[in-house]
Formats: structure tokens, C-alpha cells, sequence
């Protein structure tokens, strides 16, 4: 996070400013985490993921396309098989009709068992013998060799066979498909002969074949997803360095001081698509950590000009304040003008000199000095600071609220009062005469909250996310009685921050509340010693 006068800082509270007020669909909470109650519900369509899809919908459709062409291929060659039996079963029929006296039968449609009693005929073989008028009769062979009638209805199946030389797919009732062919009879003038094998065995072969191309495509399709998943794995595993390392350097304190940016991404071969993606990341870590040296050598020379500046401006401060407190006491009359003058001289040494130790703590802050760390009573502060806001402001109403016993944190003593004046000092400048202010203590957990809460006219929206900066005033909303260097509430952040703490503002037309929570002191057994950072 950025703090107040780091570059950036006042254009990130901008725009956190700008996404609460207008609700912004795209708005992140404190941890950075987006605002979406479903976002952990969701399944994200990773680059695995999608390979792994599009290996397994690619082996589907090869799987598919094999499996029906191959089966189509066998049906069709079965079925050919079949009709080349059929043709012979035929053949066979017109040998023993041939061979028969003339004459015989009297009617040739009652006897079918004249076609199918012959060698060679297959059990399931059908055989009808059609006359131009009259009744047609059928009849088959049975698995054990016997010839039987078939009923009616079936022989009408096999008299509507067309007689067109060519073999027709049929269904005869509850005994299945059949490929049937008529002919002409040449020796029995006006009759029919009608032959039909079953399809049974081509349909289950081809069925069995489908079945088999499907459990075998299945198990290829689990093996091929396995593989494919190691196979992706290895192959993605660079994208999951440069991932973890970028999830490293998110991770790593940019915002301010010297930055130490050595992570980089372990590169095995820079010829691939992924290796040169490690490589431009590297290469881009290396711009970002040079750009982040520069930054920081920038700011360190603005510190150190800062806090030069300001320490050699104390003594000239100095000499102006004193030699215009000489001259006012000098004994000879002056001029009203003059006076006048030599008085506003003295002021602004002052209102300078002021700004320029805030200037020159600030200074000091950044670089990590000005800090003593001990054990101190915030409840003993509250009170003398609010005591020393009564004594300059009693045209306000000033109140404590805290507990009876001391509220003792880890920090600086000094400082810490400062901050407390700085708030006070800002309530009693920004607020009109009869305002209420009340300085409240509490303890919530392991830290000690002190709020400072007025019910002044409050802080205007558009200059609250920027309240904490250097130079920051809010005179547009609050009425301002005396001068303001703009920098009490920065000092106030530095420090609070400085010491692990943090400071917030919530603001309302009636209730203004500035809200700092200090980490607790540790317990008395493990005093610590007090060190100046």
C-alpha cells in the first residue's frame, strides 16, 4: 500500500474514491480480492483444461468417424457375402425344379419343401414359390434341418418381394431381417420363386464390432487423457514458474524503499514459445527493478533536499524571529506601520519555522528516524492533549471518554502526543465555536483504538481520499479560522503508520470521526528496551 506523498498514492485513493462512490462493478475489497460472492463456485477454464477438451473432443470424433466407417465397411461386405450365398442358394433351387417330370407338382406353390430339401440349403433358409394366381406357400428350414410352413402372413412378406433380380433387405416377422430375391421360374410357367437368408448373424457381427470399437475407443480416449495430462503438465509447467514467480514478486514490498527485485524465471530453453515467455519476463523483471532503483535514488535525493533545506532554514528562521523581537524591543517609538510590519515579520518566522520542522520530521520519517519505541500510556496522552485543546480552543466543548486503567502501547512518546495535538488542533481549527469533540479510548483485541470525533459540518467527499496527504486541506468543506500548513494530517499518518498502526476518516454532515489503532505493548514481563530507528 502507498502512504501519503509516495508517488502514486494520491491518484490510488482517487480512484479507490471513484469505484465506492459509484459502485463500481469492478471494485475490490481491502485484500484485493474481487467483490464477487460466485467467484468460488466457479470452474476456471484453465490452458490445461482446454487442451485436455480439445485432445478429448478430437479422439471422440477420430473415435467416431473410424468406428462408422469400419462397421459400415464390414455390414457391407457381410451383406455382399450374404447375397453371393443367396445367389447360390438360388442356383441350387433351379437345379432341383429342373430335374423334376414334367407336370409335377400339379401345383408347384404347394410344395416350397421342393427347394429347400436339397443339399447345400442353410437352417433359416426361407423359400416361397408364388403362383401368377392362387395361394402362396413358404416354408423354412429350422436350426435342426427340418422344413416347416411358414403361417400366411409371412409367405405375403415373401410374395411382395419384387422380381427384379436384385437382393432386398426384408423383415419377416418375429424371425428377424432378411435378404431375399425373386425370380421368374422358367419351368413352371406364372410362378414365382422367392429365397431369403437371415441377417441375423451379419447384424450381430456388426453390432459385436461396434460394441468393440467403442470399448476400445473409450479405453484409448481414458489412456490418452491420462498421458495427455502428464504431457500438458510438463508442457505448461515454465507457464507455472513464471506464475509462481509473478505471484513472488506481487507478494515483494515495491512501494517504497530500496528494492532488492531478484527473483527471476528458471529458463530451460529459450527456444520455445514458453521459454522466450520466461525470458521477455525476466527481461521485464530486470527493466521493472531498474526503474525501481531510479525511483528510489530520486526520492532519497528529494528526501535529502527536503530535510537539508529545512535544517538549514531553522537558522535563518531563527535569526529573522529574533531580530524582529529585537527591534519591537527596542526603546525609541516606531512608527505604527513599522510595528505593524515587525509583527507580521514575527508571525510568519513562526507560521515558517513550523512548517519547516514538519517538513524536517517528515524528512526524517521517511528515512526511518525520529522514532524512540517504549512502553507508553495512551490513556496519560489523551488527557493532557485534551486538556491542552481545552486551554486553546474554550470556545469548543472538549470531552474524554477511556477506561480507568492506563492503555499502554509500544511507541514513541513524543510522537504519539503529536499525533493527538495534530488531530485536536485539526478539529478545533475546522470546526465553528460550541462544537462538541470528544477524544474516546477503547481496547479491541490485542489494539488500542483512539478516536477523536466531532459533530462539525463535516469533510467533503471530494477531499476526503486525499485528506492524508502532504499539503492536503479541507477548507472547502469546514470553516477555517486560522492558517494551515496542510501538514498535520500527514504527519499524523507517517507517524501512526510508522509505529504499525493505522488511521482512518469517516465523515458525515453532524459526525466526523478520525479513528488510529496502535498494536497493544507487550506484557510487562517482556518489557522491551527502547530503540531509536
Amino acid at each position: 500500500m502507498t502512504r501519503p506523498g509516495d508517488p502514486g498514492h494520491a491518484a490510488a485513493s482517487r480512484e479507490a474514491s471513484a469505484a465506492v462512490a459509484t459502485g463500481s462493478t469492478g471494485a475490490v475489497d481491502a485484500l484485493g480480492a474481487p467483490d464477487d460472492e460466485d467467484a468460488p463456485h466457479r470452474h476456471p477454464w484453465t490452458l490445461r483444461r482446454r487442451l485436455l477438451l480439445i485432445v478429448a473432443a478430437l479422439l471422440v470424433a477420430v473415435s467416431a468417424v473410424v468406428g462408422l466407417v469400419s462397421v459400415a465397411v464390414f455390414h457391407s461386405s457381410s451383406v455382399a457375402r450374404l447375397d453371393a450365398n443367396l445367389d447360390s442358394t438360388i442356383s441350387r433351387a433351379n437345379l432341383a425344379i429342373s430335374g423334376q417330370p414334367p407336370g409335377f407338382p400339379g401345383d408347384p406353390s404347394a410344395a416350397p419343401s421342393l427347394v429347400l430339401n436339397i443339399p447345400g440349403q442353410e437352417a433359416g433358409t426361407l423359400a416361397a414359390l408364388v403362383p401368377a394366381d392362387g395361394e402362396t406357400r413358404a416354408g423354412y428350414i429350422t436350426e435342426s434341418g427340418r422344413v416347416l410352413d411358414l403361417p400366411a402372413d409371412l409367405a405375403e412378406v415373401l410374395a411382395a418381394v419384387p422380381t427384379d433380380g436384385e437382393p432386398h433387405s426384408i423383415r419377416v416377422g418375429e424371425l428377424g431381417d432378411y435378404r431375399a430375391l425373386a425370380l421368374e421360374q422358367t419351368d413352371w410357367e406364372g410362378v414365382r420363386i422367392v429365397l431369403a437368408l437371415p441377417l441375423a448373424e451379419v447384424n450381430a457381427d456388426s453390432s459385436q464390432l461396434a460394441l468393440t470399437i467403442t470399448i476400445v475407443a473409450l479405453a484409448g480416449l481414458v489412456v490418452a487423457l491420462g498421458l495427455g495430462s502428464v504431457i500438458v503438465a510438463r508442457a505448461l509447467s515454465p507457464l507455472e514458474r513464471v506464475t509462481a514467480t509473478a505471484q513472488r514478486v506481487s507478494e515483494l514490498p515495491l512501494d517504497r524503499g530500496d528494492v532488492a527485485l531478484a527473483e527471476r524465471v528458471d529458463v530451460d530453453d529459450d527456444g520455445t514459445e514458453v521459454g522466450r515467455l520466461g525470458s521477455a519476463f525476466n527481461r521485464m523483471l530486470g527493466h521493472v527493478a531498474s526503474a525501481l532503483t531510479a525511483r528510489e535514488q530520486s526520492e532519497q535525493k528529494v528526501r535529502r533536499f527536503v530535510a537539508d533545506a529545512s535544517h538549514e532554514l531553522r537558522t535563518p528562521l531563527a535569526s529573522i524571529r529574533g531580530y524582529a523581537e529585537l527591534t519591537r524591543l527596542h526603546g525609541g517609538e516606531l512608527p505604527d506601520d513599522v510595528v505593524h510590519a515587525l509583527s507580521r515579520i514575527e508571525s510568519e518566522s513562526l507560521r515558517m519555522t513550523g512548517l519547516v520542522e514538519d517538513l524536517l520530521l517528515l524528512a526524517r520519517l521517511d528515512e526511518g528516524r525520529e522514532l524512540v519505541h517504549g512502553r507508553v500510556d495512551l490513556r496519560a496522552i489523551v488527557v493532557d492533549a485534551v486538556g491542552d485543546a481545552q486551554a486553546a480552543g474554550p470556545d469548543h466543548d472538549w470531552s474524554v471518554d477511556a477506561p480507568d486503567d492506563d492503555v499502554e502501547v509500544s511507541g514513541d512518546d513524543a510522537r504519539l502526543r503529536q499525533v493527538l495535538a495534530n488531530l485536536l488542533a485539526n478539529a478545533r481549527v475546522h470546526t465553528p465555536a460550541g462544537t462538541e469533540v470528544v477524544a474516546r479510548l477503547r481496547v479491541i483485541g490485542d489494539r488500542a483504538r483512539l478516536e477523536v470525533v466531532d459533530d462539525g459540518p463535516g469533510i467533503d467527499e471530494s477531499v476526503r481520499a486525499t485528506l492524508f496527504e502532504r499539503f492536503a486541506r479541507g477548507d472547502a468543506s469546514r470553516s477555517r479560522r486560522a492558517g494551515s500548513t496542510g501538514l498535520g494530517l500527514a504527519i499524523v499518518r507517517a507517524v501512526v503508520e510508522a509505529q504499525h498502526g493505522t488511521v482512518e476518516v469517516a465523515s458525515e454532515p453532524g459526525r466526523t470521526v478520525f479513528t488510529v489503532e496502535l498494536p497493544l505493548a507487550p506484557a510487562p514481563s517482556g518489557r522491551p528496551v527502547a530503540v531509536a530507528e
